[in-house]
């Protein structure tokens, strides 16, 4: 898999994954998803982070925002992934990473692509074989909407609707639940790595424009088309290196 792109650009959507060190099950109870969940929060206060998504499972995590170019992403992951791993290891007394070396961001764009990175995240653990429906799963974005909170919200609710064309949350509760349902329907619950693996998700001019804005960092990328969507992925050699 691509490293972690680390340079963001301001006014995308970025969809971010990270894991538990080799993969290890540190996150498999409860307890210890609902500190990551604290640390969100308090990034979502402390930076302003504009959240439009995530999910908590028992190894890795999935978090959808938007960049308004205050370095926020940046300054909330180390917030969150730091004081969650240091919580851990005290109360477990353990010693070593928590997390894997990087966490992965990929630019997605701001249209029908988002809608559908967005349904991605909400089925994963449907995808995992873990519970049937995504409201089973309580440590998730689809699960705050369903429920809304008083106080502590994480969901930036009033992006999130803006961004996707939406008047209300209601009418967006609702259309959520429709695009889910369609997805269970058609049994289309297959992993599709182009949301976790490459660099920026969208149609071929929106692929094309962030292959350039990101050619700084590494000019060895190209355009494919997978699922419908343009993604850029990082060179084949480059995975060798």
């Amino acid at each position: 898999m691509a490293r972690a792109n680390r340079h963001f650009i301001a006014g995308q959507v970025w969809h971010i994954t990270q894991r538990c060190h080799q993969k290890q099950f540190l996150l498999r109870f409860q307890v210890d998803r609902r500190r990551w969940l604290y640390w969100l929060y308090q990034a979502r206060r402390r930076y302003g982070l504009s959240v439009l998504n995530y999910i908590v499972t028992s190894n890795h995590i999935h978090l959808l925002v938007h960049d308004h170019g205050n370095d926020s992403i940046p300054k909330a992951m180390q917030l969150i992934a730091g004081r969650t791993a240091q919580e851990f290891n005290k109360r477990q007394n353990r010693t070593g990473a928590f997390w894997d070396d990087r966490y992965h961001a990929t630019a997605v764009q701001s249209n029908e692509h988002l809608s559908r990175c967005l349904t991605y995240i909400d089925l994963n653990m449907v995808r995992a074989g873990e519970v049937s429906h995504p409201e089973e799963w309580a440590c998730s974005g689809y699960h705050e909407t369903k429920h809304p909170r008083r106080r502590g919200a994480r969901i930036d609710y009033e992006r999130v609707c803006s961004m996707l064309g939406f008047a209300s949350m209601e009418e967006f509760v609702k259309t959520r639940e429709s695009w889910i349902n369609a997805q269970l329907l058609q049994g289309r619950l297959q992993r599709e790595s182009l949301w976790t693996e490459s660099v920026a998700v969208g149609n071929l001019d929106y692929a094309l424009k962030m292959k350039r804005a990101m050619s700084f960092n590494n000019p060895g990328r190209r355009a494919t088309l997978e699922s419908g969507c343009y993604a850029v992925r990082e060179l084949p050699a480059r995975y060798c290196a």
